[in-house]
């Protein structure tokens, strides 16, 4: 394989209007720059990508150079990604994992490599979108994303939720009707903790469990089913309860999710029915205790 030429000062033609391009991309150069002459201003420009980028400037754009401006350049969305070798790298890699993070899935490190630890948090994105778990950022995956951009854009990734206050918790139960049910016992019994403990809190709480509702649940009532590992959940969001630390951030983006449905309906799948070894009674009040506070947060 030919090695590149060095694109260098003085030069002009597509190359340089290429390099011109993607320096305008990456903020360093302004549009009406762009005019295939590599001249002052485009030098600058690139002396300070290197710079940026941990690089020796060269007097021109050299093959280590060009590879570093084409990643940097990349928006997310520009190409479909997912786990292969070698890896995809780049800047829209980047900003996929900064997205995912800040919407409580962790991909370990933010170093725009596209690999296991990013595929992972990927696949949970999807599974928690209602999205085919393939872990492939594609067009429904990358409009999953844009269209929850203000819960992410310029956060940093989830590690703690704040809990929410009884007043707001209060409030919330009033204003948003939810039906909570499960399929097993051990999730009947998570519901109906989770509805005894929302009356508790305000007796005019319509976020009750399906045992408790005196008439069936219209279209206006969000559908919550509670699941185990082994349940089945086709069609609709489905948040994995674990960690806790992330679990209403994740529910909101679901939550925006099943909103375009009729009924809005989700599924939250707990780990299982024991937690820290305890007994089926207390594992399912810490369970309904941590879900409830969730949705509290999660609800606008």
């Amino acid at each position: 394989m030919a090695a590149m030429m060095i694109i260098s000062k003085h030069d002009t033609g597509s190359a340089v209007e290429d390099v011109q391009q993607r320096l305008c991309v990456v903020g360093l150069l302004p549009e009406d720059e762009v005019d295939g002459v590599f001249g002052d201003n485009t030098e600058a420009a690139l002396r300070r990508f290197c710079e940026q980028s941990g690089l020796p400037f060269a007097q021109g754009v050299d093959e280590k150079v060009w590879a570093a401006l084409v990643d940097a350049s990349f928006c997310l969305g520009d190409r479909t990604l997912y786990l292969r070798m070698p890896y995809f790298h780049g800047h829209d890699v980047l900003e996929l994992q900064q997205a995912l993070g800040a919407l409580g899935f962790f991909c370990g490190e933010d170093d725009g490599i596209f690999g296991a630890f990013t595929e992972s948090a990927l696949r949970k994105f999807q599974l928690n979108m209602g999205l085919p778990s393939d872990g492939i950022a594609g067009a429904f995956t990358f409009a999953a994303i844009r269209n929850l951009h203000h819960s992410w854009e310029g956060k940093s990734p989830v590690h703690a939720a704040p809990r929410t206050g009884f007043a707001r918790a209060a409030d919330v139960l009033e204003r948003h009707a939810l039906c909570l049910f499960g399929t097993s016992e051990f999730t009947r019994s998570v519901a109906s903790r989770m509805s005894n403990l929302a009356l508790a809190t305000n007796p005019a709480s319509k976020i009750m469990s399906a045992e408790s509702l005196l008439v069936e649940p219209d279209d206006d009532m969000l559908l919550v089913r509670i699941v185990l590992p082994e349940e089945a959940t086709e069609g609709c969001p489905r948040v994995l309860f674990s960690p806790a630390e992330s679990l209403a951030v994740r529910l909101q983006a679901a939550i925006d999710a099943a909103g375009v449905a009729s009924p809005s309906r989700i599924a939250v799948e707990l780990p299982g029915t024991v937690w820290c070894e305890a007994g089926p009674d207390r594992s399912a009040q810490h369970f309904a205790i941590t879900l409830l506070d969730a949705l509290c947060t999660a609800l606008p």
